[in-house]
């Protein structure tokens, strides 16, 4: 199987993660300056086969897409462009931010570590993907009413 990608698309930097083959856990792998994230993916890309590249989707509380929208759909369609091969959906990233600055504080990172605005990054983009793999998992599992079970 390939892998997944996930990508935390922001205006400096950039949080990517990818899973493993069996496309059942995310890990970060790194933070790009956004300048330089196609030439990234194009590297990665040349070493590793991926089948998805899953783009975080910001959107504010009340469902409207946030501002940094403007950017991310430019960078969706140069992708779906350049690698009509590789399936790129959006995905909603609402609270990642705020859960991985809480996953950094419970780990035990020290405070001058978690200012860290990369680390940040590349968690959130773990955060989507993990977040991604568990909601496909979900829609792929029977139903335990389909086949009479339960009781």
């Amino acid at each position: 199987m390939a892998r997944i990608m996930s990508i935390d698309y922001g205006q400096k930097r950039t949080g990517i993660a990818v899973s493993d083959p069996l496309q059942m856990i995310a890990n970060g792998l790194t933070t790009v300056n956004t300048p330089q994230l196609l030439d990234f993916i194009a590297d990665y890309l040349s070493k590793e086969q991926v089948e998805r590249i899953v783009v975080g989707y910001p959107k504010q509380t009340n469902g409207e897409e946030s501002e940094n929208m403007k950017r991310i759909t430019p960078f969706v369609n140069r992708l779906r462009k350049l690698y009509p091969d590789i399936t790129v959906e959006l995905y909603d990233e609402r609270f990642t931010s705020v859960l991985a600055h809480r996953a950094i504080i419970e780990s035990g990172i020290s405070r001058k570590a978690r200012q860290d605005k990369a680390l940040v990054d590349k968690i959130s983009a773990t955060i989507i993907l993990q977040d991604y793999l568990e909601s496909k998992t979900k829609t792929l599992s029977p139903s335990p009413s389909l086949y009479g079970g339960g009781n």
